[in-house]
């Protein structure tokens, strides 16, 4: 008898439910036809699909072999906003500065380096999804890339998207040299708990002139004491008093950033 009145109970239970959500389905908004003078719902549905390419110079030093019982490490360059370009005929701009022109004259130059190329209408921090697959590709194609020495480093535009990339994806890098740059360490506070890990033991050597008349010193000012404030353990800046923008052509000539690279292993 008691079970009867609980499955009862149970079943009215059950319609009044489904016919709740009925009526609320009966009640809710409908997409129609547009009529003048009243506001109608409308639905937009779309599949897309959209190429990206990205062009980019891959250095091996001159002794590497894919055979050999070696990995090399990797720098990543992320070049300036003066360097975009929209095919392959644009790729020399790439060596303007940095890894990528220091390569083209040291062929013994000790890193793997991979020196993308931004398109002309972009901006190096909207392509992080972008260069985390060329990273991918990198790390896959060539055979002893270490995955667990590699450095992130950019000037300028290429400043500001190392500081967005290492803080977006503190797990894929070994250590990280922003040059003139800046951005917004409010965004690791979004990490969860794994990669917010990764990020306080993520070391950060940052460069900037002082006489910065195109981003201002105070830039990496910022940074530098937002990831502190983060919980990065190891984060130092350095300024070059009287430099003006140009502050990776000193930086990038230092063999102690090279050094200071070669400190971290993921």
């Amino acid at each position: 008898m008691i079970l009867s009145v609980v499955c009862g109970a149970a079943l009215i239970a059950a319609l009044f439910f489904f016919c709740a959500r009925n009526a609320q389905a009966a009640d809710a908004p409908q997409a129609g036809t547009p009529i003048p003078g009243k506001q109608v719902p409308q639905i937009l549905s779309q599949e897309k699909t959209v190429k990206q390419q990205l062009d980019y110079l891959l250095f091996l030093p001159k002794d590497y072999s894919e055979t050999a019982n070696k990995k090399w490490p990797v720098i990543m360059f992320l070049h300036g906003m003066g360097e975009r370009g929209n095919s392959m005929a644009d790729i020399d701009r790439v060596k303007v500065h940095g890894p990528a022109m220091l390569v083209d004259k040291d062929p013994d130059f000790k890193f793997i380096v991979v020196s993308p190329q931004c398109r002309g209408d972009s901006w190096w921090a909207w392509d992080i999804d972008l260069l985390n697959s060329l990273l991918d590709k990198v790390l896959k194609d060539v055979k002893n890339a270490d995955p667990n020495r590699v450095y992130l480093t950019g000037l300028s535009m290429g400043g500001f998207a190392s500081f967005a990339w290492s803080i977006r994806n503190p797990e894929r890098f070994a250590a990280v040299a922003p040059i003139c740059g800046g951005g917004n360490w409010l965004s690791g506070l979004a990490l969860d708990g794994a990669k917010a890990e990764k990020l306080h033991s993520l070391p950060f050597w940052i460069f900037h002139g002082e006489s910065d008349s195109a981003v201002p010193v105070e830039y990496s000012r910022t940074m530098e004491s937002g990831l502190k404030a983060l919980g990065v353990k190891e984060v130092k800046l350095t300024t070059y008093p009287g430099v003006d923008h140009n502050s990776w052509t000193q930086t990038y000539d230092n063999p102690e950033l090279y050094d200071w690279f070669l400190k971290y292993h993921r």
